[in-house]
C-alpha cells in the first residue's frame, strides 16, 4: 500500500488518510476520493491530499477484517458488518467466553497491521455483549500477511462461548446465636439473583445449626432431594480444611478439592465434590452482591466448564477485585426489534450558572420563553420517543418553566459536584428500550428539531456510526448523539466533565454531520454571550 501526499490529479480512487476541513467542506478519514469529491476539493482551493493507495496483492481493510472475523465465528458468536477496517463480534447467548490466549498472542505477533482484541479468558458475557474485535490498522494489508493470520485462527477455535445451562441449585445456611435473620434472608435474595443471572434456579434454602453433625445430615438430605450445585453459607467463615463446613462435607461422603483461592474478595472459598456434583463453601463476601471469587466459580460451573484445584489456583492474575467497580451480573436481554432506532434526549438543566454572575441563565427569556424550554421543545418537535430533563439548582423554578411539556423530570441532588453527576443521573433514568440518546445542553436555544433530525439520520451503530457529532466550520459542537453501547463509559466520569471528553476514545465510531448554521456552537455561559444572543436574529 502506498501512503503519502499526492496532487489532486493523481488522487482519484485513493482513500483519504486524515480528516480534511476546508471552510464548510468536511471529509472524513477513510473517504474514497471519487471525481465529485476531487472537484469539491479543487473548488475549495485544495491542491494536494494525504492518501493511501492499494497496490497489487493488497486486501482492502474491510474485506480483510471480514475474512479474519469469519474464522473466529462459532456457536453463540456473531459478527457485525465491517466498518473502517473493524469487525466487532458479539455473544448471541449469555455464558462464559473461553479464549485461547496463547494463539491470540501468536496471531497478534505476526504483523502489526492486523490485530485481535478479546475479553479476558473465562469472562462472563451477556446477550449481545461484544466479545472481540478484529481491526486492520492501515487501509489495506498484503494477502500473504492476512493468510498467515488466518492459518493461526484455523488451527482450532480461538474463541468458544459456553452457554449457561439450567442448573438446579440448593442453598444451606448454618446459624449461630446472634446471627440476624435479616442477614440470612438477604443471603437468600442475593444468592437467588446470582443463580438466576447464570440461567439457573434456586430450588430451595434451608438452615441448620453451625456444627458438623447437623450440617452433615442436612447435606445428605439435600443429596437425596437432588441438585446440580450445592452452596453452603456458614455462619462463621471457614478458616481451615478441618473446620465445620469441610468436616461436614466429608462426613456426608464428599471430598475436598480446594480450600482458598487467589481472588480477593473470595479468598475463603471451599470447593468440594459429592457424588460427582460440586459443593461450594461460600466466603463471607458472597452475602454481598458485589463481584467476588465465588462469581467466577459459579459462572464456570453454570456453563459446564470444569473447575478443579488447578483452575482456581490459576485465577490470581486479575484476581484483585477490591479496587475495581463491580461489573453487572450477566442477564439475558431480548434482541432489539427491527425498524428505526429508538432515540431519546437527556436535557441537562441542573447547573448553577456561576459564570453568569447572578441569574439562572436557563430561566432567562429568549424570544418570549425561558431558555431551557427552547431545548426541550426542540427535542419534542424532533419526534424523540423519550425526553429526560435533569434538574438541580433552582429545581422548582426550572420545573415551572417546563410546565405542560410531556417530559420526565429527574432531580440530581449532587448537581453541585459537577456536570458528570447530572449526565449519569440522566443515563440512569432512560428506559432499557432506548438505542441512543442526545446529550442536549439546556443553554443552547438555537438548536432546533431540524438539527436533531439531521444527526439522527446519520446514526447507525452497525455501520460504525454510534457517536454522531455536529460540525460547523471545522469545529465540533453540541448536542452529541450517543449509542447505547457507550452508556456504561459514562460511569467513569467525575466532577465537571461531560461526555465530550470520551469522543476521542472511540474515533472509529464517530460520524460528523455538517450543520447549515452555527446553532451547535452557540451556548450561553456569560452575560456577554447572553447579550450577543439577545441582539442576534434566530
Amino acid at each position: 500500500m502506498r501512503f503519502g501526499s499526492l496532487a489532486l490529479a493523481e488522487a482519484e480512487g485513493a482513500v483519504l488518510a486524515h480528516r480534511l476541513v476546508a471552510g464548510d467542506l468536511v471529509l472524513a478519514k477513510g473517504e474514497r476520493l471519487d471525481r465529485a469529491r476531487i472537484e469539491l476539493l479543487r473548488a475549495h482551493g485544495i491542491e494536494r491530499v494525504t492518501v493511501a493507495l492499494a497496490e497489487p496483492g493488497d486486501v482492502e481493510e474491510n474485506a480483510a477484517a471480514e475474512r479474519l472475523a469469519a474464522r473466529l465465528l462459532g456457536p453463540g458468536i456473531r459478527a457485525e458488518p465491517p466498518f473502517t477496517g473493524r469487525v466487532n463480534l458479539f455473544a448471541t447467548t449469555a455464558g462464559v467466553l473461553e479464549v485461547d490466549a496463547a494463539r491470540v498472542d501468536r496471531l497478534n505477533a505476526i504483523d502489526e497491521r492486523i490485530t485481535l482484541a478479546t475479553l479476558p479468558r473465562f469472562a462472563a458475557v451477556r446477550v449481545e455483549e461484544m466479545v472481540a474485535t478484529a481491526k486492520i490498522i492501515p487501509f489495506a494489508v498484503p494477502e500473504d500477511v492476512l493468510a498467515a493470520c488466518l492459518a493461526v485462527a484455523a488451527e482450532a477455535p480461538l474463541l468458544r462461548l459456553h452457554p449457561y445451562r439450567a442448573k438446579g441449585v440448593r442453598l444451606v445456611q448454618t446459624t449461630l446465636p446472634g446471627l440476624a435473620t435479616k442477614v440470612l434472608d438477604k443471603t437468600v435474595r442475593v444468592t437467588e439473583a446470582r443463580v438466576r443471572a447464570v440461567g439457573g434456579t434456586l430450588l430451595s434454602e434451608s438452615r441448620c445449626p453451625h456444627a458438623s453433625e447437623p450440617l452433615a445430615e442436612e447435606i445428605r438430605r439435600q443429596l437425596r432431594a437432588g441438585f446440580d450445585i450445592l452452596l453452603i453459607a456458614g455462619a462463621s467463615a471457614i478458616t481451615d480444611r478441618r473446620d465445620v463446613v469441610p468436616a461436614a462435607i466429608e462426613a456426608a461422603g464428599g471430598r475436598i478439592e480446594q480450600f482458598g483461592m487467589p481472588v480477593d474478595p473470595g479468598n475463603l472459598l471451599l470447593l468440594a465434590e459429592l457424588e460427582g456434583r460440586p459443593v461450594l463453601g461460600l466466603p463471607g463476601c458472597a452475602r454481598s452482591p458485589k463481584l467476588n471469587g465465588f462469581d467466577w466459580v459459579l459462572e464456570r460451573l453454570a456453563a459446564d466448564l470444569p473447575v478443579r484445584a488447578p483452575d482456581i489456583r490459576a485465577m490470581g492474575v486479575g484476581g484483585l477485585l477490591m479496587e475495581i467497580p463491580s461489573r453487572p451480573q450477566p442477564r439475558a436481554e431480548p434482541p432489539r426489534p427491527a425498524g428505526p432506532p429508538r432515540l431519546a434526549a437527556i436535557v441537562l438543566a441542573a447547573g448553577r450558572s456561576t459564570r453568569m454572575g447572578g441569574p439562572n441563565k436557563l430561566l432567562v427569556p429568549i424570544d418570549g420563553k425561558p431558555m431551557v424550554r427552547h431545548a426541550v421543545e426542540a427535542a419534542l418537535s424532533a419526534g424523540l420517543g423519550e425526553i429526560v430533563v435533569v434538574t438541580g439548582h433552582m429545581r422548582a423554578e426550572v420545573e415551572a418553566a417546563l410546565a405542560g411539556l410531556p417530559v420526565r423530570l429527574v432531580h440530581n441532588p449532587h448537581f453541585a459536584e459537577g456536570l458528570s453527576t447530572s449526565l449519569k443521573a440522566g443515563i440512569s433514568a432512560l428506559s432499557p428500550e432506548v438505542d441512543g440518546t442526545f446529550v442536549l445542553l439546556g443553554d443552547m436555544p438555537r438548536i432546533g428539531p431540524e438539527h436533531l433530525r439531521a444527526l439522527a439520520a446519520a446514526f447507525d451503530p452497525a455501520a460504525g456510526r454510534g457517536i454522531v457529532v455536529p460540525v460547523r466550520d471545522g469545529r465540533r459542537g453540541n448536542p452529541v448523539l450517543w449509542g447505547r453501547a457507550f452508556f456504561a463509559t459514562f460511569a467513569g466520569l467525575e466532577g465537571d466533565t461531560g461526555a465530550r471528553g470520551l469522543i476521542d476514545q472511540f474515533p472509529e465510531a464517530v460520524a460528523e454531520v455538517a450543520m447549515p448554521d452555527s446553532a451547535s456552537l452557540v451556548d450561553v455561559d456569560t452575560p456577554e454571550a447572553l447579550a450577543e444572543l439577545a441582539g442576534a436574529a434566530p
